[in-house]
């Protein structure tokens, strides 16, 4: 049963992959293969915006997805969880859509009409338009964040990003920070551009943690002292 939905869900993707471009042409790969429902629609979705050269504007309509107010998703992809309170506003803004979205009653039909509605209004390309249809017909919307965050991913890699996080106690300091910028990016390989997060984690008493592409290093203080109370319990 579950081998049959994976197929049928495949078969979909691949046809949302080549409706908008010439029929049965080559899937072009992401520079990186995300798995899950989120990596197949994201893949897709990447084949056909790089035939069409449209990478970047698809890019930026999933932004927009993801963050503008007028859409009125926030509180359907959030499900009916009271923990999660939407903003009222939000909602309001398109109350009718918002209603419909969020009415477990309505036909799956309907809501879909009120997303061609607002992609309509949006003036999304098809692609985007086709992306948010399919995850509508299939009753995959609540995926609808992972989609983004996996594309978001696929386009970091196109060009040529590698995200660095760098966890400190306290914030660093301008002259710190940038040795340590210049002393991350030589790692870095011809091409490669740096994409730095600083975090701030007092729990972690002093030092830092790196994580620099698949590569991570722990010099913080707290894991020194929990490393010297090991030692010290051995030895004693």
């Amino acid at each position: 049963m579950a081998a049959l939905a994976v197929s049928g869900l495949s078969q979909q993707v691949r046809c949302f992959s080549t409706s908008v471009v010439r029929p049965f042409a080559k899937l072009v790969r992401p520079p990186v293969q995300i798995y899950g429902i989120e990596g197949r629609y994201a893949t897709a979705l990447y084949s056909a915006a790089s035939k069409q050269n449209k990478l970047e504007q698809v890019e930026k309509e999933l932004l927009r997805v993801g963050l503008s107010s007028e859409l009125g998703l926030r509180w359907y992809l959030l499900g009916s969880s009271q923990t999660q309170q939407p903003d009222l506003e939000q909602i309001l803004k398109e109350p009718k859509m918002a209603a419909s979205l969020m009415n477990p009653y309505v036909k799956r039909s309907v809501k879909v009409k009120s997303l061609n509605d607002m992609t309509a209004k949006e003036k999304f390309s098809p692609l985007t338009s086709n992306l948010i249809n399919l995850l509508a017909e299939n009753g995959r919307l609540n995926n609808t964040p992972a989609v983004i965050s996996a594309f978001s991913t696929m386009m970091s890699v196109h060009r040529g990003e590698v995200p660095c996080t760098v966890t400190t106690a306290s914030p660093l300091d301008e002259a710190t920070l940038t040795e340590l910028k210049t002393v991350l990016k030589s790692f870095l390989s011809k091409g490669q551009v740096l994409k730095l997060e600083v975090k701030i984690d007092p729990s972690i008493m002093g030092g830092m943690i790196v994580r620099i592409g698949e590569k991570y290093v722990d010099m913080s203080a707290k894991t020194k002292i929990q490393k010297l109370s090991r030692a010290m319990r051995e030895i004693l």
